[in-house]
């Protein structure tokens, strides 16, 4: 479990740019999505500091709606700086994905 928490850390930022980048979540929802690709192990604690970050660094926006089942929920969206850093992110994934995958697969071998 530690193994693949660390896994996640490096890779849960572009991730999460690229459901916003979608469409508009807030906070739960955005765990929920996560959670239907599979990334069951992602907690809402763990992705509120990562909206901080990307939110303080530009790459989203949060704007207050009303909400038809309790109190206003903050929904994110990618400004343009966003959108250059998941396609930033999305190139230097695509440049280590197969490397990575070809070495293990190799020392499994």
């Amino acid at each position: 479990m530690a193994m693949r928490s660390q896994l996640l850390k490096g890779i849960l930022e572009g991730c999460i740019l690229s459901i916003i980048h979608k469409e508009s979540v807030y906070g739960y929802e955005l765990s929920q999505k996560l959670q239907a690709f599979g990334l069951n192990d992602v907690s809402e604690g763990s992705i509120y500091p990562i909206l901080l970050r990307l939110q303080k660094e530009q790459f989203i926006e949060g704007e207050m709606r009303p909400s038809l089942t309790g109190p206003k929920r903050k929904y994110y969206k990618t400004t343009e700086k966003g959108l250059e850093a998941l396609i930033a992110f999305q190139q230097e994934w695509n440049s280590i994905q197969k490397p990575v995958e070809t070495i293990i697969n190799w020392g499994l071998n």
